[in-house]
């Protein structure tokens, strides 16, 4: 039995290993949200990101010049996120620290590698908005790659999206979609983009938590809590209980009227009726 039980364990870690983080195991809001919101905050900041400032070694050996053989080290570089990424989309770019040796006769001195940003206006179909925003040039070349901003945003895993403010924009895509609410005064249009992005519309309660930081998910299953424990004034089931009263009561009394006018017909046509 205890084989099973830790071989369920294992499978599980395996296929869902969102659900075993330290952050969602503690006793407070967050151990109890959704678990798609779990699965995307291991998306978001537990997966692997596409590599961008190292090019990944082919195979799991490497041979060298001497001809050993020996077992590939392609380990990723330690990036820097600072608080100005999510302000921005830097296209999965960010600081990189380490060290230039000017010339062989001096030492090496620490260095950090910076990525250029600019401020450049993007265009998304589904929200109809111009906006104003600071891109790499990486960032820039990738929404072109993919025909536009709403796809870039769509398409791209939030592990390499990174920015807090491009999830912010890819939970109101989602939102407007699901909802139906883009182009209200042109049908036509609307119809257009819902089809075209069919394959991106997700139930509104996972489009509703995604892109949101611990922060702002602990604190909407505070306020989902609150809500569904609230205790509710006596007044609201008085005056449903006295609504229904009333509807029952008119019911009765239709039902009497019509008892009456039944008999007195009867009556009329029974010779032998008391009048």
């Amino acid at each position: 039995m205890s084989i099973r039980a830790s071989a369920a364990v294992v499978r599980e870690a395996l296929t869902k290993p969102w659900n075993h983080l330290g952050v969602f195991k503690k006793e407070n809001h967050l151990s109890r949200v959704p678990e798609h919101y779990k699965k995307f905050f291991w998306e978001w900041q537990i997966a692997p990101k596409s590599p961008v400032h190292y090019i990944p070694k082919k195979g799991s050996f490497v041979k060298l010049p001497s001809g050993e053989v020996k077992v590939s080290q392609d380990v990723p570089l330690l990036l820097k996120f600072p608080k100005e990424l999510h302000q921005g989309i830097w296209g999965g770019e960010a600081i990189l620290k380490g060290f230039l040796k000017p010339n062989s006769r001096k030492r090496r001195v620490p260095h950090y590698w910076i990525p250029t940003v600019v401020m450049s206006v993007v265009y998304s179909e589904i929200l109809d908005r111009y906006m104003r925003l600071q891109v790499t040039d990486r960032a820039l070349r990738l929404i072109d790659e993919h025909y536009g901003l709403d796809n870039y945003i769509l398409q791209t895993p939030p592990a390499d999206l990174m920015s807090e403010l491009a999830l912010k924009l890819r939970r109101e895509m989602l939102l407007t979609l699901v909802r139906g609410t883009l182009y209200p005064d042109n049908p036509s249009k609307k119809q257009e983009i819902l089809d075209k992005y069919q394959k991106y519309i997700i139930p509104e309660n996972e489009a509703e938590w995604f892109g949101l930081t611990l922060k702002e998910a602990a604190t909407k299953q505070k306020l989902i809590e609150e809500m569904a424990n609230r205790p509710q004034p006596l007044k609201h089931n008085f005056r449903g209980e006295f609504i229904e009263f009333l509807r029952n009561k008119e019911q009765e009394n239709e039902d009497v009227k019509l008892e009456r006018s039944n008999k007195s017909w009867l009556s009329r046509v029974n010779p032998f009726a008391k009048e």
